[in-house]
């Protein structure tokens, strides 16, 4: 391959793992929201 193509292919890939990190992230705050919800509610 050419030295061009690798590195299209490398920024690529590493788009690709930070969208996947952004939405593991947003997938765990909405997790300890919904904790913090379940709580309150006990707590009334």
């Amino acid at each position: 391959m050419h030295t061009r193509s690798k590195a299209l292919i490398a920024v690529i890939l590493a788009a690709m793992t930070v969208s996947a990190c952004a939405n593991t992230v947003r997938g765990v705050g909405a997790d300890v929201k919904s904790t913090g919800r379940a709580v309150q509610d006990v707590a009334r």
